[in-house]
């Protein structure tokens, strides 16, 4: 060993000091007891069951959508069967982000952008044609919306949908999203909803399926956003909590519905896989002990049934790299073995040219049959908690909760979550943690295979990536016009009104969103709603 390699400090991605080995001392000793437990048990700690994935694989769920509703139905419906067992719609972010119509004068200067990264959906016509063929009685349905202010139409759009062929929505299987994370930290847009309303739509989209969607989960607090802009993996942990927090804090103080209720509606969450790999495997493990102990210490919730955490995770979509791209079909197999080792309940594989375009058919399908190599030819399905007792991951495991613990407080401390979007507090912290990741990149102090090291000015075998359609932007203009020229005027004049007085007032907006959905009203019509009615964001950072 050089003098070099013995003076080297050698820590996990988020900065925690790993020793050369561990031994059964290194593990805190009121860790112990959980460490010892069984899977399905006490704190979650092992693993969400008690038979791990013997009897509950995983559920192979990736995100899918381009172009026109008709292309993301066709890629959604090959997914489906090339195997995956859930799917995820995704909506055009020039639109869907924004809340604007395709001809509105923003989209207009960007038309050649619109449908590169979901489908351009406009109206209840447009998710129809989207969920055409596809079984949403028996499908479990990702229903996109996972920016805060477009939830309401994605989710309505989408129920309104099983409704109109004549579902029962109380046997509707699916998840929404409605992530703060997402625009508010990751990536904001010109023009969103302030965080107050915002959470009112969140606490509105809970309530409304407590009484009508009981098998929906109605919002998946989006961790992944958070740490793909720079927050490190015990950073995630504090922030997801603390704006689970926000969340039962504001049930508790509508009072409404119980809080229990309400924890079991958001106890499905989605987080981030990076490349760490032990750290992130741990921090799936470190996430249930977390969120069971919250229920317990913060609101006296002891239902098992509410205390186990529910764990969606993608692998991240930052680590996958341009250059010599077929390097990520690796990637992505080592951050989904993390999941998988941590217990996580559902998983998305990163397309392999991800950094070049959205997924391609073969990168999709790659990502499918990653997935189904992991679970058929590996035996890891065979044992729960496989890392369970290795004194490197249960004093891995400690140490997150711990800093994630802290981490939370220290969001509480400055008036919770929401209050640190508004100051840029959270968004400071990712900049921190990006900037010192760059400049450990340039310095050679992190390898990037094929990017920093082990470059070559010719890769064989290299690919040209999938950039959409062409027409995406031509037939959204005509589809919008159509919408409004054909449908009933004045019923959707008096939804739009209905819905505009109820967000001015205090009315759960879910039954006016799935009225006005019904009535053919535009994702633009119900921006101007929500922008009338409670103005803009003013970022904290400079746009």
């Amino acid at each position: 060993m050089t003098a070099d390699e013995r003076e080297k400090t050698w820590t996990s991605a988020s900065g925690i000091p790993l020793q050369p080995f561990y031994r059964a001392a290194d593990v805190p000793a009121e860790h112990r007891a959980d460490a010892d437990g069984a899977p399905g048990e006490g704190a979650f700690l092992r693993g969400a069951y008690p038979t791990g994935y013997r009897t509950k694989p995983w559920r192979i769920f990736q995100l899918s959508g381009f172009g026109k509703p008709e292309d993301e139905n066709e890629r959604i419906k090959m997914l489906l069967a090339h195997g995956e067992t859930g799917f995820i719609m995704e909506h055009d972010r020039n639109t869907a982000d924004h809340m604007y119509d395709a001809d509105h004068p923003e989209v207009v200067a960007r038309a050649r952008d619109v449908g590169l990264t979901g489908a351009v959906m406009q109206s209840v016509n447009d998710i129809a044609i989207c969920l055409d063929g596809i079984p949403l009685e028996a499908t479990y349905g990702h229903a996109g919306g996972g920016v805060v202010q477009h939830a309401p139409f994605a989710l309505a759009g989408y129920w309104t949908v099983a409704r109109r062929r004549g579902l029962d929505l109380s046997r509707l299987p699916g998840t929404g999203q409605s992530d703060f994370n997402l625009t508010y930290l990751g990536c904001p847009p010109k023009q969103q909803i302030p965080t107050g309303p915002g959470l009112r739509f969140n606490i509105d989209i809970v309530e409304f399926c407590a009484e009508h969607l009981p098998r929906w989960v109605p919002v998946s607090i989006a961790a992944y956003n958070a740490a793909d802009s720079g927050i490190n993996a015990y950073q995630e942990l504090g922030a997801l909590f603390a704006n689970a927090i926000e969340y039962l804090d504001e049930v508790q103080r509508r009072g409404k519905m119980e809080v229990a209720q309400a924890a079991r509606g958001v106890g499905g969450v989605s987080f981030r896989l990076s490349m760490d790999l032990f750290e992130e495997a741990c921090k799936m493990r470190a996430a249930r002990k977390m969120w069971s102990t919250l229920l317990r210490e913060r609101y006296g919730i002891n239902d098992p049934k509410v205390a186990n955490l529910r764990i969606h995770c993608v692998t991240a979509g930052s680590r996958m790299t341009y250059q010599q791209p077929l390097n990520n079909i690796v990637r992505g197999t080592l951050m989904g073995l993390a999941g998988i080792l941590g217990g996580i309940q559902s998983l998305g594989v990163s397309g392999y040219d991800e950094a070049l375009s959205i997924p391609s058919e073969h990168a999709h399908q790659m990502s499918v049959r990653i997935q189904q190599i992991l679970q058929n030819e590996t035996n890891l399905t065979a044992v729960a908690d496989p890392l369970g007792g290795s004194h490197y991951a249960e004093s891995l495991t400690a140490e997150l909760i711990e800093r994630g613990r802290a981490f939370q407080e220290q969001i509480l401390e400055q008036g919770g979550y929401l209050a640190c979007l508004d100051s840029g507090w959270l968004q400071a912290r990712a900049a921190e943690n990006q900037v010192a990741e760059f400049e450990a990149q340039d310095k050679g102090e992190q390898i990037v295979v094929g990017v920093n090291a082990f470059a070559e000015d010719i890769s064989p075998h290299e690919i040209d990536g999938f950039m959409g359609v062409d027409d995406a932007y031509d037939i959204a203009i005509e589809r919008v016009k159509g919408v409004r020229a054909n449908r009933d005027g004045a019923r959707a004049s008096a939804a739009m009104q209905a819905l505009a007085a109820g967000c001015r007032g205090d009315d759960n907006v879910m039954p006016l969103m799935m009225e006005a959905m019904d009535a053919e009203v535009t994702l633009g019509e119900v921006g101007d709603v929500f922008r009338d009615a409670f103005g803009d964001w003013q970022s904290p950072i400079a746009m």
